[in-house]
């Protein structure tokens, strides 16, 4: 079986509607377990996305922001997910003291904001998203390294405005 190679998308998130969509689509086609790195400004819209993630893979409750704690664990029916903020992080090697490689041994979906803070400590990307301020909304580029999005995933399915 012949391997895809990397795929690139670029949309356009009218408001934060449009941004827990995109979370709600990604929950519904990924392939996990599954590393999931987050790129962008503070309010970009980072946690917005992760809460539609959420939604879509169950989760009822509130999403919290992981600023503080580092890490916010959601266990799910059948699947674990771990949504790190390392924005606070001063030193990579602080990580080994919440145990990250105990983090990347399970079958769960890793959510890292802020990942180049961890390089070095935490696992390579399977998907990255940046987000980004674009007019009246944002922008969000979604690379797909290692083929966890199905060939048929539509990008314009999403309820997104597609920016070409």
């Amino acid at each position: 079986m012949q391997k895809r190679s990397m795929q690139q998308k670029e949309l356009f998130l009218a408001d934060d509607s449009s941004t827990e969509q995109l979370g709600l689509a990604l929950a519904k086609s990924l392939d996990m377990p599954c590393v999931i790195y987050l790129q962008g400004e503070l309010g970009a819209g980072k946690t917005t996305l992760v809460r539609g993630l959420l939604r879509g893979l169950g989760h009822l409750g509130s999403t919290k922001s992981p600023t503080y704690t580092l890490v916010e664990p959601y266990q799910l029916a059948d699947l674990a997910v771990y949504h790190f903020d390392l924005y606070r992080l001063a030193d990579p090697e602080e990580l080994e003291f919440i145990g990250i490689r105990e983090y990347q041994e399970q079958n769960a979906l890793l959510i890292f904001e802020w990942p180049d803070k961890g390089l070095g400590m935490i696992p390579a990307a399977d998907l990255e998203l940046k987000l980004s301020y674009f007019e009246a909304g944002r922008k969000v580029q979604i690379t797909d390294f290692n083929a966890k999005l199905p060939n048929h995933w539509n990008f314009d399915d999403i309820l997104c405005q597609n920016d070409d």
